[in-house]
C-alpha cells in the first residue's frame, strides 16, 4: 500500500490515491490540478523521509469544489456585568481528490 503524508493548509494529512480530502482554501478553481508537498512517503516496507528524495515525489490532486464549512458560533458571557458578545465564523474550504502519489 502506497500512501504519503502531505502538508496542506497548515496541517498534515495522510493521503493515498482516490482519497477525498477537505483542506483549507487553495487558490485554484474547480477542475484544476494542484501539487501538494510531501513530508513522508510509505511504499510497503520502504519509508522515504529525506528532503532530497522527497523533492522528487509528486502528490497531485484534482480540485473538486470550493465550499464553506459549518458555522461556528462564539458566545462570550460574563456573569453579573451584563457583558455578552456573540460572533460567528465559517471556514473557507476546498475539497480535493488525490489522483497520483509517487
Amino acid at each position: 500500500m502506497v500512501y504519503a503524508i502531505v502538508r496542506a493548509g497548515g496541517r498534515q494529512e495522510k493521503v493515498s490515491v482516490g482519497d477525498l480530502v477537505t483542506l483549507d482554501r487553495v487558490p485554484a478553481e474547480a477542475g484544476s490540478t494542484i501539487e501538494l508537498p510531501a513530508v513522508m512517503l510509505v511504499d510497503g516496507d520502504k519509508v522515504t523521509t529525506g528532503a532530497e528524495k522527497l523533492a522528487k515525489v509528486k502528490v497531485e490532486a484534482e480540485v473538486l469544489e470550493n465550499v464553506r464549512g459549518k458555522k461556528v458560533v462564539i458566545h462570550k458571557y460574563k456573569n453579573k456585568t451584563g457583558y455578552q458578545k456573540r460572533q460567528g465564523h465559517r471556514s473557507e474550504l476546498t475539497r480535493v481528490k488525490i489522483t497520483s502519489v509517487g
